[in-house]
């Protein structure tokens, strides 16, 4: 009796699609049903389906984290055991897999090899320049099951799942901080190191993430990108004037737990929170004097450093604080502050 072999140890039937059917089978490609993205190994199709399906087979057996892929489970490891073998010669920043480091080494090298056919944007990585492209084709195929909101990429959307879990896996070593992203705790981990490896070329000030220089950069160039479409302002990042708009539409998402008190943005609702614990996490290295907020630490710096960097463009004057400066200007354009009304009610 013959035995039907045609579902041991293979791939069904009905999951492949040659995508054509004159090629021989040296030369066959497999069509995904869903997206019809095309793959020369049935066994890559399998994987790639587990992005429709939402499984995710690999299982991290210390924070339960899970992956669609072995090899990126096994990449997962290495944030538990805290081994980063690969060191970049150039700024000395660690990493757990060479790859990575390659991909690194454009930033010094000044690489951008992968370039758009639409836009001529250039970028660093294919992947990159994939998920870019889909900026002009209008694509977002990753759909939330929660909420139905919609991303290019799938990380994006296995990132913003995690808002409604609650989850935040990734924890730092050195204050049991929390974060969402492992990229966001990398980031933040250059606070206890004292990293700044992003440098301007105008002015040479160093910054911790490429991002903040990116911003930085629209201050020497004068650009202003992002326009509100109420009031004509104008913002150097895009998150400045999402958070500008909920001024006209007077949202205030952000509740505080304890005193009920709203805020329009996440950050000031965590600087208000210090206020109910008492916490004042940031301390100046030279009189150790506390301080609710890293802004506020920065510009006491001053004190000790002697710094003045905000000018009057009228008469030269320099001040520690923009307020100050704005306060001052008012000399000039004739207007009176609330303190010298009030100071003007006490005389009399």
């Amino acid at each position: 009796m013959e035995m039907d072999t045609s579902s041991c140890g293979r791939t069904p039937l009905h999951l492949l699609k040659p995508a054509n059917e004159d090629n021989n089978q040296r030369g066959k490609l497999y069509e995904c049903s869903v997206c019809s993205k095309v793959f020369p190994h049935p066994s890559n199709l399998n994987t790639h389906k587990l992005i429709h399906t939402g499984e995710k087979p690999y299982k991290c057996s210390v924070c339960s984290q899970a992956f669609r892929r072995p090899i990126a489970l096994n990449q997962h490891r290495h944030i538990h055991i805290g081994d980063k073998p690969f060191k970049c010669s150039v700024c000395s920043e660690d990493f757990r897999h060479s790859s990575t480091l390659s991909r690194h080494k454009r930033i010094h090298r000044g690489e951008k090899p992968y370039k758009c056919s639409v836009c001529s944007k250039v970028f660093r990585q294919s992947s990159t320049l994939n998920t870019h492209k889909r900026i002009h084709t209008g694509k977002k195929p990753d759909k939330c099951s929660v909420c139905s909101k919609v991303f290019r990429q799938s990380s994006t959307l296995n990132t913003h799942k995690l808002i409604h879990t609650g989850e935040k896996p990734h924890k730092c070593s050195v204050c049991s901080k929390v974060f969402r992203q492992s990229s966001t705790l990398n980031t933040h981990k250059r606070i206890h190191t004292g990293k700044k490896p992003d440098k301007c070329s105008v002015c040479s000030k160093v910054f911790r993430q490429s991002s903040t220089l990116n911003s930085h950069k629209l201050i020497h160039t004068g650009k202003k990108p992002h326009k509100c479409s109420v009031c004509s302002k104008v913002f150097r990042q895009s998150s400045t004037l999402n958070s500008h708009k909920l001024i006209h539409t007077g949202k205030k998402p952000h509740k505080c737990s304890v005193c009920s008190k709203v805020f329009r943005q996440s950050s000031t609702l965590n600087t208000h929170k210090l206020i109910h614990t008492g916490k004042k996490p940031h301390k100046c290295s030279v009189c150790s004097k506390v301080f609710r907020q890293l802004s506020t630490l920065n510009t006491h710096k001053r004190i000790h450093t002697g710094e003045k960097p905000d000018k009057c463009s009228v008469c030269s004057k320099v001040f520690r604080h923009s307020s100050s400066l704005n306060t001052h200007k008012r000399i000039h354009t004739g207007k009176k502050t609330g303190h010298r009304r009030n100071s003007h009610w006490r005389k009399h």
